[in-house]
């Protein structure tokens, strides 16, 4: 099969790497708002057009450094520009080539280290892509089972949402209901076991005891 042509994104790594900032930076401007929204989530990771990176080029301090344009590009050297996400074909990361394949992705990640799966399209911030079609012949040819309905999907577009960045959050722990304090209670020499029982009631609920002899 002749090799396809893979469109130019860019993960927050490569990002970073463009504009020689930290990945935490990039992160920083998605959050911000600087950074427009993913063109593409795979396998919940987010990736943008290079059209759509190089807005950045020039807005406030920040600037392209072009020996890393020119070192990103060679990198993909069947490499394209895309300028509108519609024209995107379909780009698959782990979750997705299991999804179609009827495996889990711990399988998936299993050949790929093995070498039992077609070679990645691209590797960006250190995740695998490939274009669907480069997934689908290389089944057909190992003879594994492909799954129409998921392809299906995949080609209009349906994917997982984009992980969440940060820490969780926690659920807040459920309080039992609290409860009013009893009332206070007078007790005398003759009623020592009374008010034994009474305290340890009322230590055992959590409330807090005052005494006041009186005379």
């Amino acid at each position: 099969m002749a090799q396809m042509r893979v469109p130019f994104l860019l993960g927050h790594a490569e990002i970073a790497s463009l504009y020689q900032v930290k990945r935490q930076t990039s992160q920083k401007w998605r959050t911000e708002g600087s950074l427009a929204a993913p063109d593409l989530v795979v396998s919940g990771n987010p990736y943008w057009l290079l059209a759509t990176v190089m807005r950045l080029n020039g807005v406030g301090d920040r600037h392209m450094a072009e020996d890393q344009l020119t070192s990103y590009k060679t990198s993909i050297p069947r490499g394209y520009e895309v300028q509108d996400k519609q024209d995107l074909p379909a780009i698959l990361g782990i979750q997705e080539v299991a999804r179609i394949l009827a495996r889990d992705a711990q399988a998936i990640s299993r050949w790929r280290n093995r070498r039992q799966i077609a070679e990645a399209d691209l590797t960006l911030s250190g995740s695998p892509l490939w274009l669907l079609e480069t997934i689908l012949d290389d089944a057909q040819q190992r003879q594994r089972t492909i799954l129409p309905s998921e392809v299906e999907l995949l080609r209009t577009g349906h994917r997982a949402p984009q992980k969440p960045r940060g820490r969780r959050q926690r659920a807040p722990l459920s309080q039992p209901p609290h409860k009013a304090p009893p009332a206070a209670q007078t007790f005398t020499g003759a009623d020592q076991a009374a008010a034994v029982e009474f305290l340890a009631a009322v230590l055992a609920e959590g409330h807090s005891v005052v005494i006041e002899p009186r005379p």
